[in-house]
């Protein structure tokens, strides 16, 4: 019996022949031996490729941009843009100065990459940044 099952679903017939497999196969025989089971649904969370490309944009905006005189890193940049988009809290640290409580990116879902990436494209044109990232296709330039 597997341990945990983990299924992709595309579109409702495909989906519906995956649920029906997993049922028959590996759901059906551990409810019949008296396994308790958590089924957990969700969207997809952020491809690689979005990952790659938010990187390389976030890099770009790194070398380029001085923020209130400050060069700020890539990571910095991600917890910036990350806090902007969801409206994130700040919150007094430990040790004095601030805290962003933001959302990882590696939560995300393929929609919120989308959104995180159309915000960081929107800042990058109103600031003459050259992401390095053809905008149509994704690919990220050498």
């Amino acid at each position: 019996m597997a341990e945990k099952l983990t299924l992709t679903l595309f579109n409702p017939q495909q989906g519906h022949q995956a649920l029906m497999r997993a049922w028959a196969e590996c759901v059906k025989p551990m409810l019949v031996a008296g396994h308790r089971l958590i089924l957990d649904v969700k969207p997809e969370k952020r491809s690689d490729a979005q990952n790659r490309r938010l990187w390389a944009m976030l890099g770009e905006v790194s070398k380029q941009v001085d923020w209130y005189g400050q060069k700020m890193s890539a990571e910095d940049w991600k917890t910036m843009f990350t806090a902007a988009l969801k409206r994130e809290r700040v919150v007094p640290g430990i040790n004095g100065g601030f805290v962003v409580l933001g959302q990882s990116t590696s939560k995300m879902t393929k929609a919120e990459m989308c959104e995180l990436q159309e915000l960081i494209e929107a800042f990058a044109a109103e600031r003459e940044v050259k992401l390095g990232v053809d905008m149509e296709t994704g690919e990220i330039y050498a």
